[in-house]
């Protein structure tokens, strides 16, 4: 009878797993260009949950920002300089070219690859850790834009300017943020349902069904950009792709059990070490990454609540106020203001900032300094250097104010009476559990 060692040896080895061609050359497409494109946007940072470095950007410097320089205007012939500061915008040119050169050099790699490594028999061990790198890379946007949503950032209750400004005048995307921002309790519903495919894909075991909840998230997400002229359109494109990846491995169980009626075997989905203890520390690590990562987002929004959310700082002058009389060098109607020019409401909702709108309703927008002690209102804009205006006001009551001083070098007088906010129906209507008939105004 033979030694514990040599009965050891006499086992057959486990059966390696085989990919076809197809499945190999897919998953060094999707590795590259997934890896590529996690690194050469936001998702990065996300991923890295330091709310400082939200400024870098990877695909602005070198090599990548002349890379693209060179496809937009040799492969494209796109005007260049392009728009590559962030603004904003995930739609600008200089993204989808960024896109195209991802996918080009995404191309060229996995052929290359696929010569090189032509006999490999699979990529199990590449694929499970990143498969744990995509898991983490999709649920740092998910629980990032669903807390914005959550402590409702991302779509705020439509300023006062908003209030005043005509429905027509709106854009479809500010109509959009508009209508979700009127309500905070849907935004916030809609946060939970990121939140919640963020969560369940950083658990291990439940990774299909955060899979699940992020490819649902993503898919309705997309639709709103698509159809509202959003510019997040390639970037939720890719979370959704992202998404599907993951899903991938699963789509075999999930047809039988949808579709198929059939029996349903446990997940194949492989570990990441050999050994339990090994598997747990992981499992151990990857909550408090996940946690590190919640946390950053939830101070990160609880931070901004308070700095330009509804909590952030509100003007002394705060309201909109009507002008009930305006006179410029002591006539009522001077000569030297057109319709355009001569104010209708001056709206103060920031510490900063004051805006004014015009007769024709268009609003122009002036930097404020006001001493409440003083009683002084300073203005001036950022399109013409040499034009200030300077005021003295006084609150004769909570609802009226006049302002007296120069505004252009022109003596200027004005008295205003404060609109109650409260008398907007879309500030006042609430909410109704019963309603005889409909209320669409």
């Amino acid at each position: 009878m033979g030694t514990p060692t040599q009965n050891a040896q006499l086992q057959p080895e486990p059966s390696v797993p085989h990919w076809g061609s197809g499945l190999r050359i897919a998953f060094r497409l999707c590795f590259v260009y997934f890896g590529l494109y996690c690194i050469y946007t936001q998702i990065l940072v996300g991923l890295i949950s330091v709310s400082q470095m939200e400024s870098f950007d990877l695909s602005s410097l070198w090599p990548m920002r002349q890379i693209t320089f060179w496809a937009a205007a040799h492969i494209f012939h796109a005007k260049l300089p392009l728009v590559y500061a962030l603004t904003g915008s995930g739609d600008r040119t200089f993204d989808w070219v960024l896109a195209f050169c991802l996918l080009e050099l995404a191309a060229v790699a996995t052929a290359v690859w696929s010569v090189l490594d032509r006999k490999r028999e699979n990529y199990l061990t590449l694929y499970k850790w990143f498969r744990l790198f995509i898991r983490f890379a999709l649920a740092s946007q998910l629980v990032g834009y669903g807390m914005a949503k959550v402590i409702p950032l991302q779509m705020p209750f439509p300023r006062l300017t908003r209030l005043l400004e005509p429905f027509g005048n709106f854009s479809p995307m500010g109509v959009l943020w508009s209508s979700i921002g009127a309500s905070p309790a849907y935004e916030i519903v809609a946060g939970c349902a990121e939140m919640l495919g963020g969560i369940l894909l950083i658990i291990p075991w439940t990774t299909m069904l955060g899979a699940l909840v992020c490819v649902a998230d993503m898919t309705q997400v997309f639709a709103l950009n698509m159809t509202y002229d959003v510019p997040v359109k390639l970037f939720s494109f890719h979370l959704l792709l992202m998404g599907l990846f993951l899903l991938a491995p699963e789509f075999q169980r999930l047809a039988d059990f949808f579709l198929r009626n059939r029996a349903v075997a446990p997940s194949t989905q492989p570990q990441l070490f050999r050994t339990p203890r090994a598997n747990h520390i992981a499992v151990a690590a990857q909550f408090l990454f996940g946690v590190w990562m919640i946390g950053t987002a939830v101070y990160g929004s609880w931070g901004e609540w308070h700095t330009y959310g509804a909590r952030s700082p509100k003007s002394a002058l705060y309201g909109i106020w009507n002008v009930d009389e305006l006179s410029i060098d002591g006539q009522l109607r001077s000569p030297l203001l057109t319709d355009y020019d001569r104010w209708r409401r001056a709206i103060f909702e920031f510490p900063d900032r004051v805006a004014f709108q015009r007769m024709d309703d268009s609003v122009a927008f002036y930097v404020a300094v006001i001493n409440i002690n003083e009683k002084t209102l300073v203005l001036t804009t950022s399109s013409d250097k040499n034009w200030k205006g300077n005021f003295t006001f006084q609150r004769v009551a909570p609802d009226q104010l006049t302002l007296d001083g120069e505004m252009g070098n022109h003596k200027t007088h004005m008295q205003l009476r404060l609109v109650d906010r409260s008398k907007f129906m879309l500030v006042n209507r609430g909410f109704h559990w019963i309603q005889e008939y409909p209320f669409n105004r």
